[in-house]
């Protein structure tokens, strides 16, 4: 166990079809055929970690203009992001300046996880990301293959990239990484053994909500790269969360984010 705390860092809220967070979550039926769509809301957050060897900065959230064509139009659309605003301004109202990150974990690349990276262009903070997570942001990004929702112009930057490679590898004392690949290839969690907090998963988008993660019931839609990669991941962060009784955080739960107030 180390010493660190964990600050959430507010970035807005995203709209979008239920059906895109919970697979079938609106179906037809003979006696209904046209039911009502149905939105939900998510809340977008950064965190600040603590740690007695840095002060690191969990995801950069999404770009201040993505409303204002960062974003191409479908996507807003489908996913409209409210309360944005430049990284710089929600880290102050948390009580951290730019200046004062040592270092930048990407949780994956989609839009609106890596949009603040330029913030961060042309210095030496380290950026960490999976090697499978950059490959296939470029991939997506600059060809007509893979996944619409990586933007070149969230992450294409003079960037201080810190590839991690494996399945499991520690930065710091008490401060891990974990590769758990479905949502999209790369996608990198953390586990944190924190002094106050105890041990804290943070899964990032390997569920959306309580109930992806809780009831392994799948995202829907472009969500998933992976099904099968998905439901190992869970199963891993399960096991996890089980042997050393952790608190697991997800990536766009409303009382997961409330969880995070009660941890700093």
């Amino acid at each position: 166990m180390v010493d660190a705390t964990l600050t959430p860092v507010e970035r807005g809220t995203i709209t979008t079809d239920a059906n895109n967070v919970l697979e079938g979550a609106v179906q037809g039926t003979a006696a209904d055929p046209n039911p009502d769509l149905l939105l939900g809301d998510g809340p977008v957050y950064n965190l600040v970690i603590e740690h007695p060897e840095a002060t690191i900065l969990w995801d950069t959230g999404s770009h201040p203009e993505a409303d204002a064509g960062h974003w191409p139009a479908d996507l807003y659309d489908a996913f409209e992001h409210t309360g944005l605003r430049p990284l710089e301004d929600d880290l102050a109202d948390a009580g951290y300046d730019l200046e004062e990150i040592d270092a930048v974990i990407q949780s994956h690349l989609h839009l609106d996880h890596a949009g603040g990276l330029s913030a961060f262009a042309g210095t030496d903070v380290p950026i960490y990301v999976h090697e499978r997570e950059l490959k296939y942001a470029y991939y997506s990004a600059k060809t007509d293959a893979g996944d619409e929702a990586y933007i070149a112009g969230d992450f294409d930057h003079d960037l201080a990239w810190q590839v991690v490679h494996g399945d499991r590898e520690y930065l710091h004392d008490g401060l891990e990484f974990l590769h758990l690949p479905g949502h999209t290839p790369g996608l990198l969690g953390v586990v944190l053994e924190a002094d106050g907090a105890g041990t804290v998963i943070l899964a990032g988008d390997l569920a959306y909500s309580r109930t992806n993660y809780e009831d392994e019931h799948p995202m829907g839609g472009s969500l998933l790269w992976s099904k099968r990669h998905w439901l190992e991941s869970v199963r891993t962060v399960t096991d996890l969360e089980r042997r050393h009784d952790a608190t697991v955080i997800c990536g766009h739960d409303e009382a997961d984010l409330e969880r995070l107030r009660t941890l700093e």
